[in-house]
């Protein structure tokens, strides 16, 4: 049977080529038949894979039979390829970030309402377990309203990797993984933004920023701290949340932690404990009275990025409703260009957004 939707791709480099051999090994409607990248050994590559070798965007843009088109360049070409996607009638999908600003997105909005093609950015970190099983916790209501949620990716190689490493590109940590945290946390804080902080340093990485802390304060009180570095030695927990009644903490990437939790019959007494520091006594910070907590295990969570893909299918087929759209991401970046301006002039911004 004929698949009923064929792929190509824009940059057949490290996504490029995930993109081709997960939709082919895992998306049974999509037939992935081409690719277009300007490096010569790119598309060797992609013949070598058994893929239709364009010549150029326009010969791609160009086949009747290419009804999607993923985006997978460096970030700077993002946009011009996009609208001509979608001047092609082509359904376009854009790797993150989606563009270097909020300006040039709505540059693409506006093309986008104009044709009435399908447009989405792959914002697959909406699938990683652990953002998942604190979003699962949080929507519960299990350990009561959040207040401060911090979230943190941390490495230790030092400056960032190829084009990333290159401002002209849209290099930098804010525009690489900073998209991320920030799209995870605008899916689990229901509030608008009201205040970002930003401060970010280039450490290996001349003209780029290669470790950052961004900081968020939302309408309804809840405070995100966000960190990314590549000079880190000893991480912090990849989440660590502080909630009304109980505190959640993910250690890493295999999603080990625990949710410590106040029992609804564990009333707090002050016992005669005290902690003795160097410099004298506290017992603000003494040990909770025995018994007043539970530690549970995190809920069990199933993921599946897939459902990206199908989701696009499911809109071009049925008209389904989009899971990543271009609204999404262009609060994203306005944010992202707060962030940046912060970082320029050392100061808070307020803001609604």
């Amino acid at each position: 049977m004929e698949l009923s939707h064929k792929l190509a791709i824009i940059g057949y480099g490290g996504m490029g080529i995930w993109h081709h051999e997960n939709v082919a090994e895992k998306i049974s409607a999509i037939q992935v038949k081409g690719a277009y990248d300007i490096r010569e050994e790119a598309r060797e590559k992609a013949a070598d894979n058994g893929l239709k070798v364009y010549q150029s965007p326009e010969d791609l843009f160009s086949d009747p039979e290419i009804d999607i088109v993923t985006v997978a360049t460096p970030n700077n070409f993002h946009k011009d390829y996009i609208i001509a996607g979608l001047r092609a009638e082509k359904a376009v999908i854009s790797e993150k970030p989606v563009t270097l600003n909020s300006a040039e997105l709505e540059e693409i909005i506006a093309v986008q309402k104009e044709t009435g093609m399908l447009f989405s950015i792959h914002q697959n970190r909406r699938w990683d377990r652990d953002y998942r099983i604190i979003k699962k916790i949080l929507s519960s209501g299990r350990v009561g309203k959040p207040y401060f949620i911090e979230s943190r990716v941390q490495g230790s190689r030092g400056s960032m990797h190829g084009w990333r490493g290159h401002k002209i590109n849209g290099g930098g940590m804010l525009l690489d993984w900073g998209v991320h945290l920030l799209d995870q946390m605008l899916r689990l804080v229901d509030a608008p933004v009201v205040s970002v902080y930003a401060h970010m340093f280039s450490i290996f990485t001349p003209g780029v920023d290669d470790n950052i802390k961004l900081f968020l304060r939302f309408g309804n009180n809840v405070s995100a701290v966000l960190e990314m570095a590549t000079n880190c030695f000893i991480n912090l927990p990849r989440w660590h949340v502080s909630c009304e009644s109980g505190t959640v903490v993910i250690n890493g990437w295999d999603c080990d932690g625990k949710i410590v939790q106040l029992k609804a019959d564990g009333e707090m007494t002050w016992e005669d404990d005290i902690v003795y520091t160097e410099a004298g006594p506290t017992r603000t910070m003494a040990p909770r009275s025995p018994g007043t907590t539970a530690v549970l295990p995190l809920p069990d969570t199933k993921t599946d990025w897939t459902e990206y893909y199908k989701n696009i299918v499911d809109v071009l087929d049925n008209g389904a409703e989009l899971l990543v759209k271009p609204e999404q991401a262009l609060r994203v970046m306005n944010i992202i260009d707060l962030l940046f301006e912060s970082e320029e002039t050392g100061k808070s911004i307020s803001c609604e957004i």
